[in-house]
C-alpha cells in the first residue's frame, strides 16, 4: 500500500487563468451531486458511512473561494467538465480537502480543519447513509477501502470523471499528491468496474436514515443542561415505548415526530385497489392487486405492521433478498393482503419497488414477529402471478394474482404424472409440499402451476417471497414450461434448483444445448445449461449439466456466476466432464453449443476436435482446461 502523505499545495503562478466566485458557485450548484459523490468515494471508509456522507457534503459546500476576488485556476484544470473552468476549480478543491481529511492525525501538529468532524451540515440523532447496492458494489467498496487516499482518488478520476492517466496525474499533483504515478499504479490493481461508481451505493445525495445509538446519545446529552432538558421533554411527551403488541407491537420506540413518516404509517392512508382494476389497467403487475384477506379492516394489525416496517425492534426477525433495501416506506404503501394464515396474522404490502411481508403469532405472544423484504421492480404479468403467503409444517401457501383462474401442484421429477388441482379461496391456495425445505436426498420437487387467460406457467419456491419463474428454450427465445416437451426437459435437472435458494432469483431457464454420442456406444448424453437471473440483474448463476441415458438426475459438470454465457447476450456455452464407461475406461467429454467450431484441451489432457463435441481418453482425477472457438472466430473458455 502506498503512503497516504499529501505534498504541500503548489502555489499558482500569477499568469494562471482565474475563476470568479459566481462562476465557481454556478458550477458547484449544477454539479453538486457529482462533486459530493467524488468526495464520498475519496474519503477513507474508516470514517464510517454516516460521517463520510456528512463530511462529503461539508467539504463540497466549503469548496467555494473565500471572498469576492477571482481565484487562480491550476493550468491542469483549465478543461474541466464540459470545458467549465468553474467546475474544474471546485473539483480540485473538493479533491484536495478529501485527501487531507484522510491523513492520520499527528501528536506534534494541530489537526487540519478537514480532519475534524464537520459542524455543519449535521443531523442530530440520525445516521445517514446511501442506499444499499448489490454484492458487486460491496466488493468494490471493500477493494477501494484497502487503497491509499491518492490511489482511491486516481481510481475515481479514471472511472467517474473519465480522465486519461496523464490528466489524472496532473490533477493529483495539483491537489497535493506527492507521488501520482504510484497512486495510479496502486489503483490499477483494482478491477475496472467503473460503471459501479454511478450506483446508489455511492450516492450520498440519496440517503436512508436510522437512529444513532440511543443509550449513548442519552448519556452524552446529560452533560449539557439544555440537552438534558430537551431530552426530558421529548422523553416525557414523545418517547414512551410501547409494551408487548400495543399499539406498535414489536416496533422500536419513537424518539421524534416526523409528519411525513407518520403519514406513511397511518393505516387509513394505505392504498387499496378495486377488485376489477387489473381488467382495465394498462399494467399487469402487483400495482393492480386488490387488498384481500379477513383482516383488511383490522387497523391495529395494520398499524403494527407499518410501525415494525419503519422501526423493527430487536426481537423482530428481518430478512431481505440480496440487493433489496430494507428501509422504511417513503410514503403510504399499497395493501395486498391482511389475514390469518395457519397460526399467524400476515400482512403483505407493496411500495412500487418491494414486497414486504409482516407476520406475528395469532395468539399474540411476544418475540415472534417477522419482517421479510423482496425486490420486485419491473415485474411483469408472469412474475407477478403469485407470492409466498406462509410456510408451515413442510408446506407452503401462495397468494395468487386476481387474473389467475386455476392453480395446481406438479412434481417436476415426474413429467408424466399430471398435476393435482389446488383450491383457491380469496386468492389463497391450499397448501402444497415445500420442496425447497427438504434436506438430504431429492425424491420430489413440487412446483406451482398457474393458469390464466394467456396460458399455463410454472413457478417454484426457493425460500423467498416471490417464487421463481421456470422457463425453457434457447436464450432469446424462451417460453413457459407448459407442454410435455418442457416438462421432460426439466425433469432430470429439477433437484439442481436447490443450489439456487435464497439468491434473489427471478427466473430460471434450462435448455439442451448439445447431444453427444458416448464413446462406449451406450447411447447419447444430453448437455443442458441452466441459468438463473436475479431481480437485481447481477449475481446470475449458470450451471452446465450432463445427463446420461437411463440416469434419473443430471450431474452438474460446471458452474459460474456473473457471466454472460448461456444468456440472451451470449448464448454460447462450453463445458466438460470426466466420465467413466461401463467397462471402466475414463474419458474427458466436452460439448459446446451451436456455433462452436472447435474445442481443445490443455493440462492433464491434451486433445482437440473440430465442431462442438470432444471425447478423449483420460485418467481418473485428471484436470484439464477447455478452450473453444466459434464459427465467427471468437475464443471462448469452458464454464467454471
Amino acid at each position: 500500500m502506498q503512503s497516504q502523505d499529501v505534498a504541500p499545495r503548489p502555489t499558482p503562478h500569477s499568469a494562471d487563468p482565474v475563476v470568479d466566485v459566481e462562476q465557481a458557485e454556478a458550477a458547484l450548484v449544477e454539479h453538486y451531486p457529482r462533486l459530493v459523490r467524488l468526495a464520498y468515494l475519496v474519503l477513507p471508509p474508516s470514517l464510517g458511512r454516516n460521517r463520510r456522507v456528512v463530511t462529503a457534503h461539508a467539504l463540497t459546500q466549503r469548496a467555494l473561494p473565500r471572498g469576492r476576488t477571482p481565484a487562480p485556476v491550476i493550468p491542469a484544470q483549465s478543461t474541466g467538465r464540459d470545458g467549465d473552468p468553474g467546475y474544474a476549480f471546485v473539483r480540485l478543491r473538493v479533491l484536495r480537502t478529501a485527501l487531507e481529511a484522510g491523513l492520520p492525525l499527528k501528536r506534534a501538529a494541530w489537526p487540519r480543519r478537514t480532519q475534524l468532524p464537520p459542524l455543519l451540515p449535521q443531523v442530530w440523532g440520525l445516521r445517514l447513509f446511501p442506499r444499499s447496492g448489490g454484492a458487486d458494489e460491496l466488493a468494490l467498496d471493500q477493494r477501494l477501502s484497502a487503497l491509499s487516499g491518492p490511489a482511491r482518488a486516481a481510481y475515481v478520476l479514471r472511472g467517474l470523471e473519465q480522465l486519461p492517466d496523464h490528466e489524472v496525474c496532473r490533477v493529483l499533483t495539483a491537489a497535493g499528491c506527492a507521488d501520482p504515478d504510484a497512486a495510479l499504479q496502486e489503483a490499477g490493481d483494482v478491477p475496472e468496474q467503473y460503471a459501479l461508481l454511478d450506483s446508489p451505493e455511492f450516492d450520498p445525495c440519496s440517503l436512508q436514515a436510522r437512529p444513532t445509538d440511543l443509550m449513548r446519545r442519552r448519556q452524552h446529552a446529560k452533560a449539557a443542561l439544555a440537552a438534558a432538558a430537551a431530552l426530558a421533554v421529548c422523553g416525557a411527551l414523545l418517547g414512551l415505548p410501547g409494551d408487548g403488541w400495543a399499539p406498535d407491537g414489536a416496533a422500536a420506540p419513537v424518539y421524534a415526530k416526523n409528519p411525513a413518516a407518520e403519514a406513511a404509517l397511518d393505516p387509513a392512508k394505505l392504498a387499496r385497489v378495486a377488485p376489477t382494476a387489473w381488467q382495465v389497467s394498462a399494467r399487469t403487475d402487483f400495482s393492480v392487486w386488490p387488498a384481500r384477506g379477513d383482516l383488511t379492516g383490522d387497523r391495529a394489525l395494520l398499524r403494527r405492521a407499518l410501525a415494525v416496517w419503519a422501526r423493527p425492534g430487536e426481537s423482530v426477525r428481518v430478512s431481505a433478498t440480496p440487493g433489496t433495501p430494507s428501509g422504511g416506506p417513503s410514503g403510504p404503501p399499497q395493501l395486498l393482503y391482511a389475514g390469518t394464515v395457519d397460526s399467524a396474522h400476515v400482512v403483505i404490502l407493496y411500495d412500487g419497488l418491494r414486497i414486504v411481508r409482516y407476520a406475528e403469532p395469532k395468539d399474540g405472544t411476544k418475540g415472534g414477529a417477522a419482517l421479510d423484504f423482496a425486490r420486485v421492480d419491473d415485474a411483469g404479468r408472469a412474475e407477478a402471478s403469485a407470492l409466498v403467503l406462509g410456510r408451515a409444517d413442510g408446506n407452503v401457501r401462495y397468494l395468487t394474482a386476481p387474473w389467475v383462474t386455476k392453480a395446481a401442484e406438479r412434481d417436476l421429477l415426474k413429467p408424466g404424472a399430471g398435476a393435482t388441482d389446488l383450491a383457491i379461496t380469496d386468492g389463497v391456495t391450499a397448501p402444497l409440499a415445500n420442496s425447497s425445505a427438504q434436506n438430504g436426498s431429492c425424491t420430489s420437487w413440487n412446483v406451482l402451476q398457474l393458469t390464466d387467460a394467456t396460458g399455463t406457467r410454472l413457478a417454484t419456491d426457493l425460500g423467498e417471497l416471490v417464487p421463481a419463474r421456470l422457463t425453457t428454450g434457447r436464450p432469446g427465445a424462451t417460453h413457459e414450461v407448459g407442454g410435455a416437451d418442457g416438462l421432460r426437459t426439466w425433469a432430470p435437472y429439477a433437484c439442481s434448483l436447490a443450489a439456487l435458494r435464497s439468491a434473489g432469483v427471478r427466473e430460471v431457464n434450462t435448455w439442451e444445448y448439445a447431444r453427444q454420442p458416448l464413446p462406449d456406444a451406450s447411447g447419447s448424453a444430453d448437455w443442458v445449461c441452466t441459468r438463473a437471473e436475479t431481480w437485481r440483474g447481477g449475481g446470475t448463476r449458470v450451471l452446465a449439466q450432463f445427463h446420461t441415458p437411463g440416469g434419473q438426475y443430471g450431474a452438474i459438470a460446471a458452474k459460474a456466476e456473473n457471466v454472460p454465457a448461456c444468456g440472451a447476450k451470449d448464448p454460447q456455452v462450453l463445458a466438460g466432464v470426466l466420465w467413466k464407461a461401463e467397462k471402466g475406461s475414463w474419458y474427458l467429454l466436452a460439448a459446446g453449443s451451436r456455433g462452436t467450431a472447435s474445442i481443445s484441451t490443455t493440462g492433464g489432457v491434451r486433445a482437440s476436435a473440430r465442431g462442438g463435441l470432444l471425447a478423449a481418453r483420460a485418467r481418473q482425477g485428471v484436470r484439464a482446461e477447455l478452450k473453444g472457438t466459434t464459427d465467427d472466430g471468437r475464443s471462448i473458455s469452458g464454464l467454471g
